[in-house]
């Protein structure tokens, strides 16, 4: 395996065995000088409020419905869920396998906006850092340059389309932990690293005030995506980590 000046592996192995892990892990690296052309876009462009009225109807012809059927805000959630799952993955995937950080701004984030799945993202390759060994550092690092950064960024944006900031943030939250759940079914041997590191990020803020454990242990959010709203009748099933789920019983 390349090694760089850190002795870790070099940016084009890292993000070799990042993309191991599955579809929301995988990146690819562009120049930080030299942007890709069409058909990526940037992420901080006007494609964020398309890519939300493209899931509004992707989500209502899922029911049979017309598109106005499903609720602007409900469909800006759920985007924003999705690409905030594409952001963390991999970031918290260079943290667990190799201490290191990531550090961009979402206007250096190239994407492809495709429906139907995890959609395609290139960083820069300088959003790669040298490891930080301490877990609490790591996860500080994290915290700042990722949950504060391009993550705060993305849900700036399209919180102006009706989704409120808490519900932002437990999307956030909830992005945090699915990561760390793919990344240990995807490697058993780290999930206990894996789940450590994600506590660490969750116990910070902005999403200090976003999770919580049910009496088995498991994480639960607090607040709801609002998925289950786009079905017929705003009767869809509730996510797995769903604050609702508590008052449903």
């Amino acid at each position: 395996m390349t090694r760089d000046a850190y002795g870790t592996a070099a940016p084009g192995a890292v993000v070799e065995e990042i993309a191991a892990l599955g579809p929301f892990f995988a990146v690819s690296l562009h120049p930080a000088a030299a942007p890709p052309a069409a058909p990526w876009q940037p992420m901080s462009g006007p494609l964020l409020a398309e890519r939300a009225a493209g899931v509004r109807a992707y989500l209502a012809a899922s029911g049979g419905q017309p598109p106005d059927a499903v609720e602007p805000r409900v469909a800006a959630s759920v985007a924003h869920l999705g690409l905030a799952a594409r952001l963390v993955s991999p970031a918290l995937a260079a943290a667990v396998l190799y201490g290191r950080p990531l550090h961009y701004d979402l206007d250096a984030v190239r994407w492809q906006p495709a429906l139907g799945g995890p959609v395609p993202v290139s960083l820069p390759d300088d959003a790669l850092r040298p490891p930080v060994p301490a877990p609490d550092r790591l996860a500080d690092a994290a915290a700042g340059h990722m949950l504060d950064g391009p993550l705060a960024e993305l849900a700036d944006r399209l919180g102006t389309l009706g989704v409120s900031p808490h519900i932002l943030l437990g999307n956030t939250a909830s992005a945090v932990n699915g990561a760390a759940t793919a990344l240990s079914a995807a490697r058993p041997e780290l999930a206990a690293r894996a789940r450590a590191f994600a506590a660490l990020l969750l116990d910070r803020p902005p999403l200090s005030a976003q999770s919580a454990r049910t009496p088995a242990g498991a994480f639960r959010r607090r607040s709801c995506c609002l998925i289950y709203r786009a079905a017929p009748d705003r009767g869809g099933a509730l996510c797995g980590d769903c604050v609702l789920r508590a008052a449903t019983g």
